[in-house]
């Protein structure tokens, strides 16, 4: 098993901040647990900004508020409205998160990872919202359970990358990236044809008007 440092080194503390930007998009409560829970149990030592999250009180919010969005998340459409409700609090949380990382010394390096943090936030966000609107036209719960899953995996491991190998968790996250682009291009075109069939389809049950 790798070694973890007493103290995190520069690039961990950039994967870090970078991971909890990503993750905080499609899996904040996860995010916040799972890093404050590995602060508290002594697996990596939190830098002072995010030490706050091994407190007992936060890790007993976050880790509620990640069994709620546990099960909320497996549900079609509750998904939905539950990523819509939260696209007022990933971002900005991934934001803070990032900042909280790499900020707490210097103000500059804060507000350079407070805006990297709430990018990547927003667009994994916009690609969870858009893949599960695109799944939910599925009438089987299967699918929308896969994707939820493979959500829940993706934020350990990412998380878990980041701190034990930040030079191929900066590859991972360029891919992702990536990726998550592509999917937000095909996905858009996909959910545009699909609202225009639906329209068409309650177009063409009117009534004939009467001559």
């Amino acid at each position: 098993m790798d070694q973890i440092p007493a103290l995190m080194e520069p690039p961990q503390l950039l994967a870090l901040a970078a991971a909890l930007g990503w993750a905080s998009g499609f899996r904040l409560y996860a995010a916040v647990f799972l890093t404050g829970l590995a602060g508290f149990l002594g697996w990596i030592p939190l830098p002072a900004g995010l030490q706050v999250l091994q407190h007992p009180a936060v890790l007993a919010a976050s880790g509620f508020m990640l069994f709620v969005e546990f099960f909320a998340d497996k549900i079609p459409y509750v998904d939905t409205v539950w990523d819509a409700v939260h696209t007022v609090i990933r971002i900005p949380a991934g934001a803070a998160l990032a900042a909280g990382a790499l900020g707490a010394d210097n103000a500059a390096m804060g507000w350079i990872a407070a805006l990297v943090g709430g990018s990547l936030a927003a667009t994994s966000h916009a690609t969870k919202m858009t893949t599960r609107a695109a799944v939910n036209t599925s009438p089987e719960p299967f699918s929308n359970w896969g994707v939820s899953l493979a959500e829940d995996g993706l934020v350990v491991f990412l998380l878990w990358l980041s701190a034990t190998h930040p030079a191929v968790f900066t590859l991972v996250l360029i891919a992702c990236v990536i990726v998550s682009i592509v999917l937000l291009v095909v996905l858009v075109k996909f959910l545009k044809t699909v609202v225009r069939e639906l329209r068409g389809f309650f177009a063409g049950q009117r009534l004939p008007r009467e001559s």
